[in-house]
């Protein structure tokens, strides 16, 4: 490099602490660049320790989100297979499941998104948690993330929330539902049958040998609207396929972070569908941005719903966090949201703080 590129790189950082007012920028060229030989030497030696202790943050950077979804993947405990055939009838995609980001596609919190395509393969991605005392936890969620019906933001919305949870105590299963579902009336059809399959074999013990007390769901924008249609189904949308089927089981509560096309753009106080909030709809928890594109309504009129017939609900809405924020730390307060849910289940007495185990029951029972 030659001195006077040096120096030019140099400028900024002279100006900024002043140094040009005591030395000539010729000799903050060289106490920098001693200092850049000191750093790089001390790195040199401990880079092992570096290497250790940045080992999350440098898999996701150096490899890219696949490799750190897939590395966030491994740590689930088993993959389930939803349907033992072929699922419900919809338009298959023609063409194999793929990531679709791109180098220009949007990043959150810094960070790339996976966006996978063309899924046909339902799977539960599994991260057991366990109580203080080695014990099941006695709720399971079941998480869904968002994309339009079009794609699954994979990382964002399934695996990394799905881990945080497990963390928090809470028995997590990201749902690897059908997408697209462009050709289906109702675009939210295939995802809802999913996911209502999905509670069924979590409750028959085909997904873990624990069965959980509460089972529940989560849902993302798209995801979210989903979670809200299979929270107040009145019927199965599927024919029953096996013994797990035997009943028909909604969740025992609702997760609706960013919900999208629930209420009518021009009437936000009315829903787009004909959905009756009744006093057996399962409690509900909702998150939004004031200034999503999906407006807020979309949770705020549930929310109104729900209040008004005596469920149970919490609603957070948070200034300036946009749409599609998921779970990624980003210092927003937004970063708080699955801490609140977590929050949320414990004071509703599901998930007690002292991580009591006798909320949770065996398949055998």
């Amino acid at each position: 490099m030659s001195r006077h590129r040096m120096l030019a790189l140099a400028a900024p950082w002279v100006s900024c602490y002043g140094w040009a007012d005591a030395y000539s920028p010729s000799l903050c060229v060289t106490i920098l660049t001693l200092f850049g030989v000191i750093c790089m030497n001390i790195l040199t030696y401990y880079r092992s320790l570096v290497v250790f202790a940045c080992f999350p943050c440098m898999n996701f950077l150096l490899t890219g989100p696949s490799a750190f979804a897939t590395e966030i993947a491994r740590q689930s405990d088993m993959v389930v297979r939803v349907w033992p055939g072929e699922p419900p009838e919809w338009d298959t995609p023609e063409k194999a499941e793929q990531d679709i980001s791109t180098e220009d596609s949007r990043t959150v919190a810094g960070h790339p998104v996976i966006r996978l395509s063309n899924v046909r393969d339902v799977e539960l991605h599994v991260f057991p948690a366990t109580t203080e005392s080695g014990k099941p936890s006695p709720v399971t969620v079941v998480i869904c993330p968002g994309g339009a019906f079009n794609i699954l933001a994979w990382d964002l919305e399934g695996l990394e929330v799905a881990k945080r949870f497990q963390e928090a105590g809470v028995n997590a299963a990201a749902l690897k539902y059908r997408v697209p579902s462009r050709k289906m009336e109702p675009k939210w059809q295939p995802a809802v049958q999913d996911i209502q399959r999905s509670i069924a074999m979590i409750r028959a013990g085909k997904v873990t040998p624990n069965v959980p007390a509460h089972v529940g769901v989560l849902g993302f924008s798209a995801g979210g609207n989903a979670a809200f249609h299979a929270a107040t189904a009145e019927n199965r949308l599927y024919k029953a396929v096996d013994a797990a089927d035997a009943e028909i089981s909604p969740p025992d509560f609702a997760a609706l972070i960013y919900p999208a096309w629930i209420v009518q753009d021009d009437r936000p106080d009315q829903f787009r569908e004909q959905i009756e909030i009744t006093a057996e709809t399962p409690p509900m928890f909702l998150a939004h941005a004031e200034n999503d594109k999906h407006q807020v309504f979309n949770s705020v009129t549930v929310f109104q719903r729900l209040h008004a017939v005596g469920v149970p609900a919490a609603l957070h809405v948070f200034t300036g966090s946009g749409h599609g924020f998921g779970a990624r730390i980003d210092g927003r307060a937004d970063d708080l949201w699955p801490e609140l849910c977590v929050r949320w289940m414990r004071d509703s007495g599901w998930l007690l703080l002292n991580n009591s185990d006798s909320q949770a029951r065996t398949g055998d029972e």
